[in-house]
């Protein structure tokens, strides 16, 4: 390739790139993802270490597509990640992007049917969790031979001893890799050996973001801590945060806790069912529920914005799943607080000492969210697009702009948050009303 040949493609790379980055309604990249697309770039094998919230997704997406192949129709990128929400939430960045290439996502949870179905026309971009990705290829579902790239996303979770008879039959099925990438939030991970990672370049940016953190202590005189639970989230007023407990059997304690208080919340953990985790980050993405009750399994890899507040109820059993709760909020320079919930006789780990012990103020009340979330029955497999339900809502529901909230559009089913006081008279209004060539039911997403 001459110079003139390389001008002229590299002017069409920042052409694309705009026009995704415009579609994002992103402005500019940071500084970490412009320094990660020009490692994935030159190198063969990269690893990415950023906090949570720094935009890794986008810093390893952007490099890939502009290197698809777009006369292939086989597989040509396999991204691994450890968690179903973090497959699902990068097919919908990848298809947010608008890149014209076929992407799908594969995880446990998820109908085999339905992956069969997605994979008979191969997808450019395939992303999935390790059993799931390891199970298609023994079946012979998914051909590998084409696949270049390699991405590990949250590599030391994807990478721990668990997972590693499944990730060891993932690499070897895949004779014609040319690029790895790994990213993490969390440093000091070592590589296992199966990786074959030799000579990669390491970008490191964990100490490079100020963080506006402030960890406080908040006393309970009381072992189950579910009385200064309900004061502490009253003291928090109209923010959004996570409470995170390290045992499943704990949130439904605290849940039904705080119903009886009149807390409005979702919950999150392992145990739900995969539409009912989805359901509830749904919620608490578009602002109908300002609390979700979870395990670690929130603590990384899940799309939520940017939080005010997290709280520590039951204490994680590692250090670093502290940091990765923590960085849950006061992302990207801006300010959140962690809680720590201690019972008084309570021995927390050394990793908590620095915190700072404050008293609550009494009397204060629960502010619940204005918003409620509205289900409905078509989605992009019906041509059904968001301007389609925002003219719905608006022009037939009668809603201001201002009063019109998220629109989350799934393959079969969208999602809108709409205010408390106009739901009923919604529902009733709009139920059974026509999209496109559909006639949508509309319903309540209960809490």
């Amino acid at each position: 390739m001459d110079e003139l040949e390389y001008l002229c493609l590299m002017a069409k790379k920042i052409k694309d790139q705009k026009a995704i980055l415009d579609k994002l309604g992103i402005e500019a990249l940071n500084p970490m993802q412009v320094a990660a697309q020009e490692a994935i770039r030159k190198h063969a094998d990269v690893v990415l270490l950023s906090p949570t919230g720094t935009g890794k997704t986008l810093a390893f997406l952007l490099p890939i597509i502009e290197g698809l192949d777009p006369q292939s129709d086989q597989i040509q990128v396999l991204i691994v990640v450890p968690s179903r929400e973090l497959a699902i939430q990068i097919e919908q960045v990848i298809r947010e992007m608008g890149s014209g290439y076929k992407t799908n996502a594969v995880y446990g949870g998820r109908s085999g049917s339905k992956d069969r179905m997605d994979l008979k026309h191969a997808p450019a971009i395939l992303v999935g969790t390790p059993g799931r990705v390891a199970d298609h290829i023994r079946r012979e579902a998914i051909y590998t031979e084409d696949i270049q790239t390699l991405v590990l996303d949250e590599f030391d979770k994807s990478l721990e001893v668990g997972f590693e008879l499944e990730m060891r039959e993932i690499i070897d099925a895949m004779p014609g890799l040319k690029k790895k990438i790994l990213t993490s939030a969390t440093q000091g991970v070592e590589i296992p050996s199966f990786v074959r990672l030799y000579e990669s370049q390491q970008l490191d940016f964990l100490g490079t973001t100020k963080s506006q953190l402030r960890i406080q202590r908040v006393l309970s005189s009381s072992r189950n801590k579910l009385d200064a639970l309900v004061q502490l989230l009253a003291h928090t007023g109209e923010g959004n945060g996570i409470v995170f407990c390290s045992l499943k059997d704990t949130i439904q304690g605290v849940s039904d806790f705080l119903r009886q208080h009149g807390v409005e919340h979702v919950c999150f953990y392992g145990g739900l069912e995969q539409i009912d985790r989805e359901r509830a980050l749904i919620q608490f993405r578009n602002g109908s529920s300002r609390l979700l009750v979870a395990t670690d399994l929130a603590a990384r890899g899940i799309d939520v914005p940017a939080l005010d507040f997290i709280i520590h109820f039951e204490m994680p059993f590692k250090e670093e799943e502290f940091t990765h709760r923590n960085g849950r909020t006061a992302r990207m320079n801006s300010h959140g607080t962690a809680y720590v919930l201690q019972w008084e006789n309570e021995k927390l780990p050394d990793f908590v000492l620095e915190s700072e012990e404050i008293q609550l103020q009494s009397g204060r009340v629960i502010e619940n969210s204005p918003w409620e979330t509205l289900y409905l029955s078509g989605g992009r497999k019906d041509k059904i697009s968001k301007g389609d339900i925002a003219g719905l809502f608006l022009k037939q529901g009668g809603l201001q702009r201002d009063e019109l909230g998220m629109i989350e559009l799934k393959q079969d089913a969208a999602f809108v948050a709409v205010p408390k006081s106009q739901s009923s008279r919604l529902i009733q209004q709009l139920n059974n009303a026509k999209l496109k060539t559909k006639k949508v039911r509309i319903g309540r997403l209960s809490k």
